[in-house]
């Protein structure tokens, strides 16, 4: 996709980049954009092949880092590494989240601790990781989070899930005020569906073909799509948007 130097001299860090779905698309993006970019996963050999593809497109603006991000070292290391790598940095997009489908009548404490942990809890530490970097750099920056819209609303068998993603969006409305006067901005987007080849994998058809139908153009939303209002949110013309959760979906409140 042609780009229009949105975010032209800026360090992005996306998290959860591996593979073909939303992290590695809003990585390609701000690429296009004009951003250098470190692309984290927990998955070593994605990563790393990931970062062969963007970097033959973007050469020497392309570096990762593998990072769990329920391991606070691993964040820091991320945040910390980056900046050394490129001097510091300007965008955190929190793209790490697990999902699954199980009633909470049968859900253990382990299920739901584990999704919470990775969902809520990682985007929580990259955040806070993120926010004490822009406040160590003099202040500025955006963190871009990805929430969902059953953060919104009821789906059968998402409890923890969705509790998660609820608890992102109220984590990005607090944070943005808490780092306003250090010009630091926090917003979140809230995709409803968005296909790409592991949804596909771990998904019924009859379910995909379901939640298509509930969207106002009949399909899902392509992983470029969702990344298209991140980068926008990363970048300067979001400069008065803070504490915002934008739906990309005719599905909101």
């Amino acid at each position: 996709m042609k780009g229009h130097a949105l975010l032209d001299g800026k360090v992005v860090v996306v998290t959860a980049a591996a593979g073909t779905g939303i992290g590695s698309a809003t990585a390609r993006r701000a690429l296009e954009e004009g951003a250098r970019v470190v692309i984290s996963d927990w998955h070593e050999r994605r990563l790393a092949e990931t970062a062969a593809k963007l970097a033959a497109d973007h050469p020497d603006a392309v570096h990762s880092l593998v990072c769990d991000v329920t391991d606070e070292a691993q964040v820091q290391a991320l945040v910390d590494g980056a900046a050394a790598h490129f001097g510091r940095i300007d965008v955190m997009v929190n793209n790490a989240g697990l999902g699954g489908t199980k009633s909470v009548v049968d859900m253990t404490d382990d299920e739901w601790s584990r999704v919470l942990d990775v969902t809520l809890n990682g985007t929580f530490r990259c955040t806070r990781a993120a926010l004490r970097q822009f406040i160590a750099q003099g202040g500025g920056g955006a963190v871009v989070n990805n929430a969902s819209v059953v953060g919104w609303r009821a789906q059968q068998g998402q409890a923890h899930y969705a509790a998660a993603k609820a608890g992102v969006m109220a984590l990005t409305r607090c944070a943005a005020v808490d780092v306003a006067e250090h010009g630091i901005r926090v917003n979140a987007v809230a995709p409803s569906l968005a296909m790409h080849p592991f949804l596909a994998k771990v998904t019924t058809d009859e379910l995909l073909t379901e939640l298509a139908g509930r969207e106002a153009f009949g399909r899902a939303a392509e992983p470029w799509e969702v990344a298209n209002v991140m980068v926008f949110l990363a970048s300067d013309l979001a400069s008065y948007l803070t504490g915002e959760v934008i739906s990309v979906s005719s599905q909101h409140p």
